[in-house]
């Protein structure tokens, strides 16, 4: 009996492990977002997802959207440690109709979600925010800074966002 738990302790592992490919992974909409060409109003929203792999299992990625009043798309900010691999900066900005894409596989969840008047009054401060991170260059998956750093810095800096960050979101202490 012992041994039966045992195999199927290590199968469930080793499937677990085997996630598909990330190149091959879900990046479809989650449908979480307001649509911008149905919504007109401003929109302010932070996703969080569970990290690619077995990270997943402790961490999730997050990542900030703003839509300008009347704007057709989304504009996105997230920070990612390959591109810092690749020479480029970890933060990362790009227009989108699908902020709420699953992040290689996994679903989002909606962290924060602000629209209308109040959002097009924040907007302004998220950007000069997220052009004043002092990180933008830099990854470290732990302590930090890490794509969970990059809001949790943004809401330090524009409070008025009331933003809460997951439990999961590990090296979102680093902003501190």
């Amino acid at each position: 009996m012992k041994k039966m738990i045992l195999i199927g302790c290590l199968s469930f592992l080793l499937v677990a492990c085997s996630n598909s490919d990330w190149r091959t992974a879900s990046r479809e909409s989650a449908g979480l977002a307001p649509k911008p060409d149905a919504v007109k109003e401003a929109v302010i929203e932070v996703y969080a997802a569970d990290a690619f792999s077995w990270r997943g299992w402790f961490a999730v990625h997050t990542w900030l959207a703003v839509k300008a009043e009347d704007a057709n798309e989304y504009t996105v900010f997230e920070v990612v440690g390959w591109r810092v691999n690749r020479g480029l900066p970890a933060l990362h900005e790009y227009t989108t109709v699908t902020p709420d894409r699953y992040w290689y596989g996994a679903k989002p969840d909606k962290v924060l979600s602000i629209q209308g008047e109040k959002a097009a009054e924040l907007i302004p401060k998220v950007l000069d925010a997220v052009n004043r991170y002092p990180w933008a260059n830099e990854y470290t998956v732990f302590p930090g800074p890490n794509s969970n750093t990059f809001p949790t810095w943004v809401g330090q800096q524009v409070p008025e966002l009331g933003l809460d960050m997951p439990f999961r979101a590990i090296g979102s202490g680093y902003a501190d």
